[in-house]
């Protein structure tokens, strides 16, 4: 098997396809074979590099996902929950493993792309900056030591183009919180407040969303308890953290049996 991982980007026109090819151009560990986007999209036929703000390199972007797939040794996906779990039945389909960052996945398609997981080796995360994912073992730790006495809220803020909300990435801070007290999350949950909502009860996450302008990603955990509180968060500048991320995934993605994996994984090997 040659070092060099081939790699295919999948939603190369979106902002984090794009970060993705101009980060992927720049690593000695990947020769980009493929881009693509979805049919009648209007950047089918473009340079992909182009695409992401780089001098050309003669890859166009194809809106034929099998023949994209093909030449690759791993594909990253960024895309949406439905077209993920389009995009892993191909994968599996022509031996490519996927490294996906897509959000919003409900329980139900998250099962089924465990499903698929059988066949193909994945990777997902709702987040894959490896700041976050440090932030949530960080989480895990110190909800654990704090029980309930501490009140939680989680509030993120991210662009006024993300389309589901709350984010991945606070659902998963939010389970974090909620298995440290030995509940799942949807027993605990409350998303956001309005009227006359009482006093607060004790146990119960808050969740919060905000959306505007280009915020690229914060996370703020707040766990608050009579006499102190403790916070911990994470800023993203810019969309490098997340495309690393995926590309770290894909260079350790490469080579693995089949099975659903995620950054703890990653992080614990």
């Amino acid at each position: 098997m040659s070092d060099i991982i081939r790699l295919a980007v999948l939603g190369a026109g979106g902002r984090m396809g794009r970060a993705v090819i101009s980060l992927a151009l720049d690593d000695d560990r990947f020769e980009l074979t493929g881009v693509h986007s979805r049919a009648g999209s209007e950047y089918i036929g473009q340079d992909a590099a182009v695409l992401a703000g780089r001098p050309p390199i003669g890859i166009p972007v194809h809106d034929a996902l099998d023949a994209v797939l093909r030449t690759a040794d791993v594909a990253i996906d960024f895309t949406r929950p439905e077209f993920t779990l389009e995009i892993a039945t191909h994968c599996a389909a022509a031996g490519c493993a996927l490294v996906s960052g897509t959000t919003g996945m409900n329980p139900d398609q998250r099962r089924q792309l465990e499903n698929v997981a059988e066949k193909l080796p994945v990777f997902w995360a709702p987040n894959m900056s490896i700041g976050v994912n440090l932030l949530l073992a960080a989480l895990e730790l110190v909800a654990t030591k704090a029980g309930d006495d501490y009140d939680a809220e989680i509030v993120e803020a991210h662009h006024r183009h993300k389309v589901d909300a709350p984010s991945g990435t606070a659902l998963a801070l939010g389970e974090a919180l909620a298995a440290a007290r030995g509940e799942p999350l949807d027993a605990l949950a409350e998303y956001g407040r309005a009227g006359t909502t009482g006093p607060r009860q004790k146990g119960r996450i808050g969740i919060h969303a905000v959306r505007g302008g280009e915020i690229v990603g914060e996370h703020d955990v707040r766990l608050i308890a009579a006499g102190e509180e403790i916070r911990l968060g994470h800023t993203a500048f810019n969309r490098t953290a997340f495309a690393a991320g995926a590309l770290r995934a894909a260079s350790w993605l490469q080579g693995r049996e089949p099975g659903f994996y995620g950054m703890r994984d990653l992080l614990e090997s």
